[in-house]
Order: structure tokens, then sequence, then C-alpha cells
């Protein structure tokens, strides 16, 4: 079996168990449920006009009317880079990882801790926003040409974790939805990327490993580059933020602990999928 499908299918599997692990703690351990309700206060109390505005167009990316036009996006720059087994898979796993979200809503739908100022229904695990804005981010990866996977992978997990924080302000779902819909994306995207490299090995005539061009032969500093170029300006982006007010920053960091590591956490996440996808492609 090829080094990168190896790779990518044990990723998948990896993926399946947390997502099971994800799903019960949610839903059944005491203190996780408690935590999911903190971190979703501290976000929806952020709750302003003019912040509203802007969370409800950034989430309205993942609405199903505008997302038809964003997930087109990889499957065309893979067809103008001449990969068309690329797009086909990319078009699997985009429509792949979002009906799988939806079957799984009113499957494993329970009742979940009470928000006092706006329900949540039982069926809202795992949030198809965050599949969706997560599927579209890994696919934009697998698309990009080599040298442009690092900058891709940053930009893209930058919009998959703007579209969490967004809805989540909203109260649209709890953070343990973020959690499960990022690694739905991810496993439907390590499995197109494992089939496809099997496939390609097959019509090579056996399990030989392509040979990488100079382009893709990145190294992992450069490939790692733009994520800490993005984790650098969101620490300058607060800093900044906690310098022009202080006080009220510290006061609701300090207020809200659980919210500030549910939204690290979240971050991490994402950057860690993307930045994951990346260097696997350019090391195997």
């Amino acid at each position: 079996m090829p080094r990168r499908a190896r790779i990518a299918l044990s990723g998948a599997a990896a993926c399946v168990a947390l997502l099971a692990v994800t799903w019960y703690a949610a839903h059944y351990i005491g203190f996780v449920r408690r935590a999911d309700v903190s971190i979703l206060l501290g976000f929806a109390q952020l709750d302003r006009p003019g912040v509203d505005r802007l969370t409800t167009f950034i989430a309205g990316l993942c609405d199903p009317q505008r997302y038809v036009f964003l997930a087109a996006v990889p499957i065309v720059i893979a067809l103008i880079r001449r990969r068309p087994r690329v797009a086909a898979m990319i078009a699997v796993v985009l429509l792949g990882a979002n009906e799988t979200t939806q079957l799984l809503k009113p499957l494993l739908a329970a009742p979940r801790d009470l928000v006092y100022w706006k329900p949540i229904g039982t069926a809202s695990w795992p949030s198809g926003h965050s599949t969706a804005a997560m599927s579209l981010a890994l696919c934009m990866v697998v698309a990009a040409p080599p040298r442009r996977r690092p900058a891709v992978a940053a930009a893209m997990a930058a919009f998959a974790i703007a579209v969490s924080y967004s809805f989540l302000e909203l109260g649209w779902h709890y953070p343990s939805d973020v959690f499960g819909g990022f690694l739905i994306a991810a496993t439907w995207t390590l499995l197109g990327v494992g089939v496809l490299s099997l496939v390609e090995a097959r019509r090579a005539g056996g399990a030989i490993e392509p040979v990488r061009s100079r382009a893709a032969s990145l190294s992992v500093g450069a490939t790692l580059a733009p994520v800490g170029t993005l984790l650098a300006a969101i620490g300058l982006l607060v800093a900044l933020i906690a310098l022009a007010r202080p006080h009220p920053v510290i006061a609701y960091a300090r207020d809200h602990a659980a919210f500030v590591i549910g939204a690290c956490s979240i971050g991490a996440l994402g950057l860690m999928l993307a930045a994951g996808l990346s260097l696997m492609l350019r090391r195997s």
C-alpha cells in the first residue's frame, strides 16, 4: 500500500474514533456538558448589534444557497490543473461529508443541557456549518498547487474557524457540535486522499510512490510557516484589542475561562487539521 494511502486511511480511522468519543462526551459526561454550555455562554455574551451583523454574514457563507458556489471553487481549480480524478474526489468528499452530517443529526439526537436564552434542538450534533466550512477548507488544500498549499491551509483554516466562531456567537450550536463537524470533514477528506492514492498507484502498475517534484519537496518549516504567520497575526490582533481596552478584555477572559479554553481548542483543531493535511501531502 502506498505510504500516502496508509497515512491517510490511518488518519481517517483515528478521526472516526475521536468522533465517537466526542459525541459520547458531549452527551453523557457531566463536566463536558457543563463546559459546553459555559463556552457557548462566553461566545453568546459577545452579542452586540454590530457583531451580530458580521457573524450572521460569515456564518451565512455556509448556507446551502451560497455554499454551492464556494464548493465549486476547489473542483474548478483541480480541473484547471488537469487533475480530473482529484476534482471527482473533491466532489465526493464535499457531498459525502455534508450528507453524513445531515444523516447523523437525527440518528444521534439526544437531550442536551438547556441554554436559558435560546433553546438548541436535540439534533444539533454535529454542526452542518462546521462540516461545510472544514470540508471546503481541506478540499481547497488538496486542490491547491503544492507550493501554495501551506498558505491555502492557513487561510482556509481561518475561514473554517471564523464560520464556527460566528454561529457560536449567534447561539446556533454547542461548541462540541463544531468538533463533530470538523472531524467528519477530516474523515471524508482523508478517505478521499487514501482511496485516490490507491487508485493512482494501481494505474501506475503497483504500490509505487510517485516521484515528488521539486515544487512538492518543501521543508517542514516552509510548510508550517504560513500557519505560524497566521498565529502571530491572531496574537497581534488579540494584543492590540487588549491594549485598546485592557481592563474589560482581561476581566472578560478571567470571568469566562472556559470560553477562552474552548475558543483556543476550536482554533487549534482547525489549524491542526489543515496544516496536518498540507504536511501529509508534502511528505508522502
